[in-house]
């Protein structure tokens, strides 16, 4: 069997299952190239599994630290880690289940297998049983994705050293756990065990934990962290892991010097890197930007017909910055009137760490770098009448205007549910909205939300509530 296509899509993860439903909806013939499993890492192995996950963790605070505060007695009488793997597997199984028939219901026609290009609008693809499919298209989208990027010296066997995908399916709740990385990945993994009873370590190379967050957030962070338990090891490198029989050795070297740590396990989370290997790129002169795809503004690579999508195209390496970049590329490539290309200088991006993380835009250093003068605003949610009602009063909202024009910066949020908060910063600043417009906006009470609303005022002088 062979077939030719409008546009074929190399890979089914969160960029690329979207582009062939909208290639589809344009009334484009559309087909889709999977090796593994629909909904790709985010779905099945990343994303999803990790919040179903984090529920049980914060479940497990709830019963032990919000239950009494609110006059409940509750006896736990144990906790079966298979149920909570359990759930989490089964919302991926059930999502990846509901990706399969969106793609049916839009007429996209789904391959099984690997897929490689050989030659320009020209892919084959191998099914599991060896057997070979050549397909063509005029447009061919690679979003391939990423997997875990490991140092040399850390060999991850999935029982003593896992990789997050290990993580998301332990055998036991772990004694203790040393994390390497503290980027979105590591740090929501040392929390959820930490929730869950184990000894966390985390360990960061750069001089603070989350380095990608302003200042500010990450050291509330960190302080949080320490409050319940956790040996954070800022400027610190791995320097081996080495799995024995009374546990891992993992020897470190920082400010203090060398230490040596034994731990249950160890998790290396620094990071990913591309899936570009036997694609076929070199073949077709496909250029490449420090091992990722290099794009333009519109996902096309340096060879036409060919575009790419997601991790593969390099960071910020988040799903929903490849769902968008499938949208935009498809209705480019289709002619659609009035597309705009990503800033990605205002993608959101939210860590599910207890306290949560929300952020999108200049940090205060960056902004300092850039010589932008700015305003500043902070409100603490200890001022917030529905975090107190919660429990969850600790953290606070800070944010950034351009101190000459009132334009919306940036954004930096940590405390309760801001993650579902951080989206209201994004819609205003893609609205143009300034300081003084978004004072004006009348905000709900009773809400965390409020606390938005006066971190705005707080920079213009005008906070009323702190």
């Amino acid at each position: 069997m062979s077939g030719s296509y409008d546009v074929l899509v190399i890979g089914g993860g969160p960029g690329g299952y979207i582009a062939a439903i909208r290639a589809a909806q344009l009334g484009l013939k559309a087909a889709l190239v999977e090796r593994r499993h629909l909904g790709g890492i985010c779905l099945n192995w990343g994303c999803i599994p990790t919040k179903a996950l984090l529920q049980g963790a914060e479940f497990s605070h709830a019963l032990k630290d919000k239950a009494p505060m609110l006059g409940f007695d509750v006896a736990l009488n144990g906790f079966e880690l298979s149920k909570l793997v359990g759930h989490s597997r089964s919302v991926s199984e059930r999502l990846a289940g509901g990706v399969g028939y969106l793609l049916k219901k839009n007429g996209v026609t789904v391959y099984d297998g690997t897929a490689r290009l050989t030659g320009k609008g020209q892919v084959e693809v191998e099914a599991k049983d060896g057997a070979k499919t050549p397909l063509t298209a005029a447009h061919v989208i690679l979003a391939t994705g990423a997997r875990p990027r490991v140092f040399p010296g850390i060999n991850p066997d999935g029982e003593n050293v896992w990789v997050s995908s290990d993580a998301l399916v332990p055998k036991a709740v772990p004694e203790t756990l040393l994390v390497i990385g503290s980027g979105a990945i590591g740090a929501e993994f040392a929390s959820l065990f930490n929730d869950l009873g184990t000894k966390v370590h985390l360990v960061e190379m750069a001089p603070t934990i989350m380095p990608n967050e302003d200042a500010e957030v990450a050291a509330f962070v960190r302080k949080q962290f320490q409050r319940r338990g956790m040996e954070i090891h800022e400027g610190t490198k791995v320097v081996s892991v080495t799995p024995g029989p009374s546990g891992v050795v993992c020897r470190l070297s920082g400010p203090a010097g060398e230490v040596e740590l034994t731990v249950d396990k160890v998790l290396s989370a620094t990071g990913v890197v591309p899936n570009v290997e036997d694609l076929g790129l070199e073949a077709l002169g496909v250029e490449l930007d420090r091992g990722f795809i290099k794009t333009d503004a519109f996902c096309r690579t340096n060879v036409f017909g060919l575009y790419a999508i997601g991790d593969v195209a390099g960071p910020p390496c988040l799903a929903h910055k490849a769902s968008h970049e499938g949208v935009l590329c498809v209705e480019a490539l289709a002619g659609v009137a009035g597309v705009h290309p990503m800033n990605h200088a205002t993608i959101p991006g939210c860590t599910y760490t207890r306290p949560q993380v929300a952020s999108f835009g200049l940090t205060e250093a960056a902004a300092k770098k850039n010589g932008i003068a700015v305003k500043i605003g902070r409100f603490n949610f200890q001022a917030n009448g529905k975090a107190l009602a919660m429990g969850e009063a600790e953290g606070f909202v800070k944010v950034l205007f351009d101190k000459e024009t009132g334009e919306l910066l940036g954004a930096h949020m940590v405390g309760p549910d801001v993650t579902e908060m951080i989206q209201g910063y994004g819609i205003a600043q893609h609205l143009e909205a300034t300081e003084e417009s978004l004072a004006q906006v009348v905000f709900a009470h009773p809400t965390l939300s409020e606390a938005m609303h006066e971190a705005v005022l707080d920079a213009l002088g005008r906070a009323l509530n702190q």
